[in-house]
């Protein structure tokens, strides 16, 4: 069996498990469930702390696991990633007291507290600054108020919770983060049962990126709507019983589709419409 190790908590793991349900594969019906059995497509998932999942994979004992990427790079261990899932993500930045800081080279001889502290050692020394790493397991912001350190390191979305303890980012991003799948580094790519849950997962992100079109138009116009809905290899074109009418298949996405309705609609399009993806193999 393929052993899958997956989030058993935070933001990770409702998003991870619902992805596999859509994949096709069976999820555990009960938070407490630790360990399930997929028979139908012989998998076996381990639902583990995210922060743990690169150790046990590069340990050899789960082919793979879906985590952060922060959390791989923060862990330091022997895995690395192989898909990128698009949901979960974040930015890593700095952030101190207004006018105490204007940019990396003034970390240097500061303190920079943090609860990623394998990121933002490799941050620091891949910068060349000096700069030494306290490790906190949650609430940084304090830190600074405290006096534990001069500068934190951590995840910035809106900036409401920096802003609400006094604190601006500083320079540039340390990292982007999303969810990730990953595999023991040196593991054979081309395992069929890892290549066949890739590619699920990969139909997964197609389908719910793009949407099915389907519209009638006029022979004439043909050319301008396929320009617009040029489709992945080419655009399904069928005639209709109206002689000078066509019907035509293709997909756009997603985020494309209203604008791309007005446009044929515009040019003489009738029937227009758009269906969900489910699933799909590219």
């Amino acid at each position: 069996m393929l052993r899958i190790a997956v989030p058993n908590k935070g933001s990770l793991s409702g998003p991870a498990a619902d992805m596999l349900h859509e994949a096709g594969y069976q999820q555990r019906r009960e938070s407490k469930e630790l360990r399930i059995v997929d028979p139908v497509n012989d998998v076996e998932f381990f639902y583990l702390r995210p922060r743990d999942i690169a150790i046990y994979v590069a340990s050899g004992r789960l082919d793979i696991g879906i985590t952060g990427r922060d959390l791989l790079i923060d862990s330091g261990a022997n895995a690395e990633e192989i898909l990128p899932l698009g949901f979960a993500r974040s930015t890593f930045r700095y952030a101190t007291k207004p006018g105490t800081i204007d940019g990396p080279a003034d970390l240097n001889g500061k303190t920079v507290a943090t609860s990623y502290e394998g990121i933002v050692a490799k941050h620091l020394a891949d910068s060349g600054i000096d700069a030494s790493v306290v490790h906190l397991d949650g609430a940084v912001e304090t830190a600074i108020q405290l006096g534990v350190a001069q500068v934190i390191a951590d995840v910035v979305e809106t900036g409401t919770s920096l802003r609400n303890a006094g604190l601006e980012v500083v320079g540039e991003p340390i990292m982007t983060s999303e969810a990730v799948v990953i595999r023991r580094t040196g593991t054979d790519g081309e395992e069929p049962k890892v290549q066949q849950f890739l590619r699920r997962l990969q139909g997964v992100l197609v389908a719910r990126t793009y949407v099915m079109m389907d519209y009638d138009c006029r022979v004439e116009q043909l050319e301008k709507a396929v320009a617009l809905t040029p489709g992945l290899e080419s655009p399904t074109i069928s005639p209709l019983h109206n002689e000078g009418w066509v019907a035509v298949r293709a997909m756009v996405p997603a985020k494309d589709a209203q604008g791309i309705m007005d446009d044929l609609y515009d040019i003489g399009a009738r029937a227009i419409l758009t269906t969900a993806i489910h699933a799909c193999r590219l």
